[in-house]
C-alpha cells in the first residue's frame, strides 16, 4: 500500500506525538522543535533528492522521514533518534506502508541524531542534511537575551538562512546571514562543526560537497 506524506501530515496520533515532544522539549529548554522545524526538515529533504535526480517516491519518503524524524522525543531526548524509529515502525506498519518502504524511512530516522548519525542510505542523507541546516531566529522560544546559552545565540544570531544547490548540482550550500554582535562566528564552530562535518559525510554520500557560507565568506 501506497502511503502518501499527505496521510502522515494529517494523521491525528502523529501530530498528538509531535506535540507532546516539542512540549517536553520546551520544559527542558530546547528550541523549537514543532511543525515549523519537522515541514522545514520535510520539505528539504525532498528537495534534496529531487534536485538530484532521485524518484519522486523516494523523495516523498525522505519528506515523510522529515517530518516524522523528531517524534522520539516524546520518549526522551537520549537517544530519540531509535525511540523515534521504533515509534515510527509501529505507525507506518498499521497504517500499511510496504516493509521495504518502512525499513527505509526508520534507518534514516534511526541515524539522524549527531551522536549516532550515518547516511546509511539516500533517505538518511537527505534527512541529515535537511535537519541540521535548520538554523533560524524564530526556533529560539526564550525572549531575554541575557539568559541565553549558546544554543540559543546561534540561533537568534541568524538574520537569514538559505539552503541550496550550486549552478550545477555540484555542492549544496548552507549560507547564513548572521548578526556577529550577538554571536561570533567562532561560537558557530563551537555548536556547529559537528553537524557541518556530518553534512559533509551526508552530501559526499549523494555524491556532492557540502558548503558553509557566513556572511558571504566560505568557510567549508
Amino acid at each position: 500500500m501506497v502511503v502518501t506524506f499527505n496521510e502522515i501530515k494529517y494523521n491525528q496520533t502523529i501530530k498528538c506525538y509531535i506535540d507532546q515532544a516539542d512540549q517536553s522539549l520546551k520544559t527542558l529548554g530546547f528550541t523549537e522543535h514543532s511543525y515549523a522545524h519537522v515541514m522545514k526538515t520535510a520539505v528539504t529533504a525532498e528537495m534534496i533528492l529531487k534536485t538530484l535526480g532521485y524518484s519522486d517516491r523516494e523523495a516523498e519518503l525522505a519528506k515523510i522521514a522529515g517530518y516524522m524524524h523528531d517524534i522520539g522525543n516524546v520518549v526522551n531526548r537520549i537517544d530519540h533518534a531509535q525511540s523515534g524509529a521504533m515509534l515510527a515502525f509501529r505507525l507506518l506498519d498499521k497504517l500499511g506502508m510496504e516493509p521495504q518502504e518502512i525499513a527505509l524511512v526508520i534507518s534514516a530516522i534511526g541515524n539522524h541524531d549527531e551522536s549516532t548519525a550515518a547516511a546509511v542510505n539516500p533517505i538518511a542523507a537527505a534527512l541529515i542534511l535537511a535537519d541540521k541546516t535548520d538554523v533560524r531566529r524564530t526556533r529560539v522560544r526564550n525572549q531575554d537575551l541575557k539568559t541565553f546559552d549558546i544554543h540559543d545565540r546561534v540561533n537568534y544570531a541568524a538574520e537569514e538562512s538559505k539552503i541550496y544547490f550550486s549552478e550545477n548540482n555540484a555542492s549544496i550550500v548552507l549560507d547564513l546571514k548572521i548578526d556577529t554582535t550577538i554571536c561570533p562566528v567562532m561560537d558557530y564552530f563551537e555548536i556547529f562543526l559537528g553537524r557541518m562535518l556530518l553534512c559533509r559525510k551526508a552530501a559526499e554520500y549523494l555524491g556532492v560537497k557540502f558548503e558553509l557560507v557566513i556572511n558571504g565568506q566560505k568557510l567549508l
